[in-house]
């Protein structure tokens, strides 16, 4: 999967827009116990989460592959703009 967009949200959520137009969210509270997580713990360490297509990364050093986000995300709807584009 390679990542179009991502988007922090509340509760330590976070949508994203796949290259495909497949839109979902990932739960990141599950990783807060990890030490490389730990500064997200604040959510305003959180939201500064930026793109790196095929991961995402914050400046704490934390990053999640976009394999490990496929695997365990909520797909919840389609982009339309992304997906007449493919």
């Amino acid at each position: 999967m390679r990542i179009a967009e991502v988007h922090p949200q509340p509760d330590w959520v976070l949508s994203i827009v796949a290259e495909d137009g497949r839109v979902g969210l990932f739960d990141v509270t599950p990783y807060l116990e990890f030490e490389a997580f730990e500064e997200l713990r604040d959510h305003a360490e959180f939201v500064k989460v930026s793109n790196g297509e095929y991961f995402i990364e914050w400046e704490c050093g934390a990053d999640l592959s976009a394999d490990t986000i496929e695997a365990r995300w909520k797909v919840v709807g389609e982009d339309a703009a992304k997906v007449s584009a493919n």
